[in-house]
């Protein structure tokens, strides 16, 4: 078995330096194979990754974002992997111990079928835990961090159970690409994109894990830091948290049969609520 780890990328050339060096340095049971997609970076990305006879290189042409990357990247895995392989997600922004893969993959295992993802801690302060996971209030349209609810003391009882992963560093097994799909990048080109796989995931059949012991290392502001300078660019720029394609169909997904009929109306109360705060 292989595990295929889709790295997106877009300059920032120092940081895919640092996760590739990460990823050589994985200790794990199953070999790895890297792939990069390389959505025409122009700060020397390209000339780095050509230096590099073990990556695949996947080229774009500027326009793929995170989803549309991924899913080259997918595409690909699909066409020449194994049914029993893997995919590991991995953004370049971040950093990670040498048995992180490693970990991902005992706890895919004892708990299969399941995704596994990673915590997140501030990379200045490797102690401090800054996400543990996504939960939602579908009706009120919330995403909150499961570190808002409960903090838990004693990580060896188990994995923790959530609504959604993000793609920062998260482990599916090949074989729920095969049920559940893969990207929608014309909808969720960015934001948002991530979790909506996921969702479609663990409506497949597949649980939904994070690992403790398989921490990410990032900077504080890991979430999205784009603002907006008018309501047309927070509604329909697609960097923004609130661009709608995107919004609507993610929550369409993570809706219940009964929610999504008063769906378009609830998105409008939480755009007008929010309508002042850029």
């Amino acid at each position: 078995m292989t595990v295929h780890v889709l790295i997106p990328v877009f300059n920032r050339l120092a940081m895919t330096q640092r996760v590739l060096g990460c990823l050589h340095a994985q200790q794990v049971d199953e070999p790895l194979r890297l792939i990069v997609i390389d959505d025409a970076s122009t700060d020397g990305t390209a000339e780095l990754l050509s230096s590099q006879q073990d990556i695949t290189v996947l080229k774009g042409d500027g326009s793929l974002w995170w989803g549309g990357a991924i899913e080259v990247g997918l595409q690909r895995v699909l066409q020449e992997g194994h049914p029993s392989d893997w995919i590991l997600l991995v953004n370049n922004d971040t950093q990670f111990a040498t048995d992180f893969v490693q970990r991902l993959l005992d706890t895919a295992r004892a708990h299969a079928p399941a995704a596994v993802g990673s915590v997140i801690c501030d990379e200045a302060a490797p102690d401090r835990l800054l996400s543990i996971g996504a939960v939602f209030d579908t009706w009120r349209l919330r995403v909150r961090d499961k570190l808002e609810q409960e903090r838990p003391r004693d990580s060896a009882k188990g994995p923790h159970s959530v609504d959604a992963l993000s793609g920062r560093g998260t482990l599916y097994p090949l074989a729920a690409f095969r049920i559940a799909g893969t990207m929608k990048p014309a909808w969720l080109p960015h934001y948002l994109a991530d979790y909506e796989l996921a969702v479609r995931v663990r409506k497949a059949g597949y649980r939904l894990l994070v690992c403790e012991d398989a921490a990410i290392l990032s900077a504080d502001e890991f979430g999205n830091a784009y603002r907006p300078t008018s309501l047309r660019d927070k509604f329909f720029a697609v960097r923004s948290a609130y661009y709608l394609p995107a919004v609507l169909a993610f929550w369409w997904r993570a809706s219940s049969f009964l929610e999504r009929f008063t769906l378009l109306l609830r998105l409008l109360f939480v755009s007008l609520k929010f309508r002042r705060t850029p």
